[in-house]
């Protein structure tokens, strides 16, 4: 495992002071703070310049949304202050179907045409204006803002047809990924919501390329990427090391385990975990907060994929033995932080593909375990593991049948168990196509008390 020091990469130290700043929780509270009352006016100033909306009275008849201004201190990955950031977003509560919105928006959707029905919003608080005698305006939307249903939709339409315009070819298996190929050049636009990372083979061409972005869109050029949805980027001579330290130590601090002992492995080697052995516990939401957390964590320390898949397997139920091997998991990352995923330059560009079984091993369902990982050059860049369908002969017996104490037998004697693992299998999968209705002849007679 690569680690900073190995690397060459050392954290810099974080400074207190930095973690003092305020984030105002209203625009009155804002206009305190000469810093803060420039964030919201070119808040404002860039909503103008884009013609977001026209000034109107409120027409008979119609609905006006609220909206509210967001503040958020944006950190670097020391904590020290990277910029300060001000949103106005719309109440999007408020909207009806039918009348405010059509339908909501995935980046896994396919985008077709946009309809962005009429939407009018009261002026944003601090900046109000009134109309010719003292009437009463609002914002009659040109634009789709944060938090409107439709925004997703409208704004990755609409940043689509303007890479595709600069000859940039949507990826077929990724559809936030953008890729621009010309000659020996490449280019990479990699889209998550309203943050876009762009990389390339040309420094010139990637500069050009931000020109025209800026010139199409309003945007903040943030520089070199350093830090990227709790990714932390350092570069080096022999590369680029990603880790994830600040991400991990939050989430130790939301499971109260920040100050635990470490593991040395996140997982045991012998650790049987199944859906019927332990307590249920009492904050199942927790179990799932965290379970759904590491996954996220799996991007760059791929050695803990197959102790976290291990424990989805319960989200459904999670019981106390399953939540004792995710704090092992947690434990493990407190004792690992420092570790990540090393990119170093190659002249090897090989993809080679490894994987494994674990032929009938799950306790419950004696369905099998399967997993793979993937090297491109000399860097692992992908690990799965999967539990696979229940497994049985190609020929299915016409009638099975076991008494619940011979199940037991088996099961509990390792000799027959070793040896009639077969017919175990044979009796799950049986039980499981019935429970499908996929055998259902009457002439088939199924009867596992036991299992």
């Amino acid at each position: 495992m690569q680690t900073r020091s190995k690397s060459g990469v050392f954290k810099p130290k974080v400074f207190s002071s930095v973690l003092t700043d305020k984030e105002p929780s209203s625009i009155s509270e804002a206009f305190q703070s000469p810093l803060w009352t420039a964030t919201a006016r070119a808040e404002y100033d860039a909503l103008i310049s884009n013609r977001t909306w026209d000034l109107m009275p409120l027409p008979a008849g119609r609905q006006v949304v609220g909206c509210k201004w967001i503040f958020k201190v944006k950190r670097n990955s020391n904590g020290s202050v990277a910029r300060y950031n001000g949103t106005l977003v719309v109440k999007s509560y408020l909207q009806e179907v039918g009348v405010d919105f059509q339908e909501t928006f995935s980046l896994v959707v396919k985008p077709t045409t946009i309809r962005l029905e009429d939407i009018y919003m009261v002026q944003p608080s601090g900046f109000e204006q009134l109309g010719r005698g003292g009437q009463q305006l609002v914002c009659k939307l040109r634009k789709a803002l944060y938090s409107l249903k439709q925004a997703p939709r409208a704004w990755f339409y609409k940043l689509k047809e303007f890479l595709l315009e600069a000859k940039f070819q949507a990826s077929k298996t990724d559809s936030s990924l953008f890729i621009q190929k010309s000659g020996s050049q490449l280019i990479y636009v990699l889209v998550y919501v309203d943050d876009i990372v762009v990389t390339g083979t040309s420094f010139p061409a990637i500069d050009k390329f931000v020109t025209e972005l800026h010139d199409r869109f309003s945007l903040k050029d943030l520089g070199r990427l350093n830090y990227f949805l709790g990714i932390e980027v350092t570069y080096s001579s022999n590369g680029v090391f990603l880790i994830q330290q600040k991400y991990i130590q939050d989430l130790l601090c939301r499971a109260l385990m920040d100050k635990s002992n470490s593991s040395p492995t996140p997982m045991v080697s012998t650790c049987q975990l199944s859906s019927h052995e332990g307590s249920p516990i009492e904050d199942e939401h927790l179990f799932r907060s965290i379970v759904g957390a590491l996954q996220y964590v799996v991007i760059i320390r791929l050695n803990i994929a197959f102790a976290v898949n291990k424990v989805c397997q319960f989200m459904h139920k999670p019981l106390d033995s399953h939540f004792k091997a995710v704090k092992r998991i947690l434990r493990y990352l407190q004792g690992t932080l420092s570790h990540g995923l090393q990119f170093t330059r190659s002249s090897k560009f090989l993809l080679e593909g490894y994987s494994d079984a674990s032929w009938g091993s799950d306790s419950d369902d004696r369905r099998s375990t399967s997993g793979f990982c993937v090297f491109f050059g000399a860097e692992m860049i992908w690990i799965q593991s999967l539990l696979s369908e229940l497994s049985a002969p190609v020929k299915v017996k016409a009638l099975v049948w076991c008494d619940s104490s011979a199940a037991v037998a088996v099961a509990n004697n390792p000799v027959m168990h070793s040896k009639f693992k077969h017919v175990e299998l044979d009796l799950f999968f049986v039980k499981f196509k019935s429970q499908l209705r996929v055998v259902s002849d009457d002439r088939v007679t199924l009867s596992v008390k036991g299992s």
